[in-house]
């Protein structure tokens, strides 16, 4: 039996970009076309001397590591990309773009074990 540190633990994410873009309605926030963040990994990357609304921030968070997996063709996650400012009022749109892949290793997110199920099997 292979040591778990000698399994492959490595997975793909996309890496994000986050940008403001405008629709048929004023925008009332403080959104500016064009604005950005990146998701590199776990990490969200700001431009320097960039604002980004919190609320906003916390209507897209939930959303942003579905995006950023492998998904199934038919998933609406995939095909939509454009998610709404939570202010009603608010004309902004914010567009969710895959920019690139990313290798990550289970070992360098987390101190927990790597789960296999043969590996429990055999545990049992």
């Amino acid at each position: 039996m292979k040591g778990l540190h000698n399994m492959d633990d490595t997975f793909t994410l996309y890496d994000l970009k986050v940008e403001v873009v405008a629709s048929d309605r004023p925008m009332v926030c403080s959104h500016k076309v064009g604005d950005y963040f990146l998701v590199q990994g776990e990490n969200l990357v700001f431009q320097k001397d960039t604002s980004f609304s919190m609320y906003s921030l916390s209507a897209l968070l939930p959303l942003l590591p579905a995006k950023q997996r492998p998904l199934d063709p038919n998933d609406w996650m995939l095909s939509d990309t454009e998610i709404a400012c939570p202010d009603p009022n608010c004309g902004a749109r914010f567009k969710i773009t895959r920019i690139g892949k990313r290798i990550q290793s289970h070992g360098q997110c987390t101190v927990v074990p790597l789960w296999k199920p043969d590996v429990q099997k055999q545990q049992q």
